[in-house]
């Protein structure tokens, strides 16, 4: 008789309620010593409720919890991590200014007579990165690593403390390809020292690379349980969304098929975003964007490509008006908008999504009403005589919520308390809805699931086609590949690359990332 060893978690029955809604209801998972156990299902599906549950930021409402085969009731995430349960989140915690080793310790100095003992601390943390083959410099200060970098310390931290149950939610949703592949080399290195790592990915390439078992959340409840060698891409979009099957080309390419073919004719509208020789500095005072020319047309996407931290971000607060310009010309609809306000700029026509939907594309202590209503009241609409028109604002907004399928739809709920993908949507609802002339988005289906995404990629088709002119910016690559009309790449703030999505050649376009110049 073979006696298997306990399990290193499970989840047995957990429900989770909001008042009249439920985020879990009655899920079991099981996840074994040593392997990654991905957690998939659509926006809203309940999937963070139940990575929050597990690590101690709420209580269950029914359920029980088990951490290698003895119940636990955690009142607090200190009282998980002391179970042996570390969470990365999609934000991470971290104090730029100190360096690997303090972030690591902080809150759990080694001291001696109330001082900080920091040669001990740097070899303790030192110890750590090296028994799981991570070559760290601890003394170097976190805000010069990258984002993948930054992820590691997180990691870190948790390992340090003794973590051996990893949850990580929508961990690569900032990463670039690179830093993609290298996150799940990192996961299969800790897999394979004996940790269990529980994923949320939406990225269903992801999930066939890494996944040892896959458990299917649909509505709250658990749909379906699959081990390897039991799904493909196919396979798993179907099981999130309930149809028959779908192909992953059928659903757009970030979610691991491949990329739609381009218009096999170029729109020809007026151009409406023109940059010219536009240079601006990163928040550190490095140059960030240099000399930078690009123009979009009205009824095409232009899609930006590059590694990230070449200057996508300060792009995009440039043209926004968010930026400040310290050479060169931002026009709109052929307006010098340079130097502009925000509000002035909107006011001539610019929708944007931007990376961050958190810190700035929504409100988080507001309503969906109020979230929605943002650009209307702002535009001097939704008011009749200095007093808002909360009938009309409801209605547009729960026509909203209706079309983008924002969950759960209480119009009373605040921004902040929807799931990282909803609160996405409701920025694209808001932001797309309004009649733009010119788009400005940045990853617009990060953190969207597989049907929500080919419901966005839909969306952006249409105000193309509709007249407005988009500027995409995505460190999916395949997702630009498979919306752009013509791909622009950045590198060090400069375009190495503007050419017709149908006369993309592969090996241009790969020395183009890299900075090499590409032959005519």
């Amino acid at each position: 008789m073979v006696i298997r060893p306990p399990l290193a978690l499970e989840l047995i029955g957990i429900t989770k309620r909001y008042g009249s809604f439920t985020a879990n209801d009655s899920i079991d998972v099981r996840v074994e010593a040593g392997e990654v156990h991905v957690l998939l299902g659509e926006n809203g599906a309940g999937k963070s409720t139940l990575l929050n549950t597990v690590y101690g930021h709420q209580r269950p409402d029914s359920g029980s919890i088990l951490v290698n085969g003895r119940e636990v009731a955690f009142a607090s995430p200190a009282d998980a991590l002391a179970a042996g349960i570390g969470m990365v989140h999609q934000h991470f915690s971290l104090v730029d200014s100190f360096t690997v080793a303090q972030n690591v310790v902080l809150g759990d100095e080694p001291a001696r007579g109330g001082l900080l003992q920091s040669a001990a601390a740097e070899r303790a943390v030192q110890a750590t990165a090296d028994r799981v083959g991570w070559d760290f410099d601890v003394r170097r200060p976190v805000g010069e690593l990258a984002v993948s970098g930054q992820q590691r310390v997180e990691i870190l931290k948790l390992l340090h403390r003794g973590a051996r149950i990893l949850l990580l939610d929508e961990p690569t949703a900032l990463l670039s390809p690179t830093e993609i592949d290298g996150l799940l080399e990192t996961l299969d290195g800790l897999r394979a020292s004996g940790c269990s790592i529980v994923l949320v990915t939406h990225k269903l390439r992801e999930v066939t690379a890494i996944a040892d078992h896959v458990t299917v959340i649909r509505h709250g409840q658990v749909r379906q349980v699959l081990g390897r060698g039991e799904f493909d891409e196919g396979v798993l979009a179907a099981a999130m969304t309930g149809r028959d099957r779908v192909e992953p080309a059928a659903v757009g390419a970030p979610a691991g098929g491949a990329v739609t073919a381009p218009r096999a004719v170029a729109p020809a509208g007026d151009v409406l975003l023109e940059l010219s020789g536009v240079s601006a500095r990163s928040d550190a005072g490095t140059p960030a964007l240099q000399d930078l020319s690009l123009h979009v047309r009205a009824g095409e996407i232009v899609g930006l490509a590059g590694v990230e931290g070449n200057g996508q971000h300060e792009l995009v607060e440039a043209i926004a008006g968010l930026r400040p310009v310290q050479s060169g010309r931002i026009a709109l609809g052929g307006t010098d908008v340079t130097g502009w306000s925000p509000r002035r700029v909107r006011a001539t026509g610019l929708g944007v999504v931007p990376a961050d939907r958190r810190g700035w594309g929504v409100v988080p202590e507001m309503t969906l009403v109020e979230n929605l209503a943002l650009n209307e009241v702002a535009a001097g609409r939704d008011r009749r005589g200095g007093v808002l028109q909360w009938r009309a604002m409801r209605r547009r907004a729960q026509q909203l919520v209706s079309d983008y399928d924002i969950r759960p739809g209480n119009l009373d709920a605040t921004a902040g308390s929807l799931s990282g993908g909803n609160m996405q949507k409701l920025v694209l609802a808001r932001e797309l809805s309004a009649g733009p002339r010119v788009v400005v988005a940045s990853s617009p289906t990060w953190g969207l699931d597989v049907g929500a995404v080919e419901a966005v990629h839909d969306r952006i088709r249409a105000v193309r086609d509709a007249g407005t002119a988009v500027l995409l910016s995505s460190l999916d690559l395949d997702e630009v590949l498979a919306l752009a009309d013509r791909v622009l790449v950045i590198y060090r703030g400069r375009i190495t690359l503007d050419v017709p999505r149908a006369e993309l050649r592969d090996d241009g376009f790969a020395l183009a990332m890299i900075g090499g110049s590409v032959a005519a």
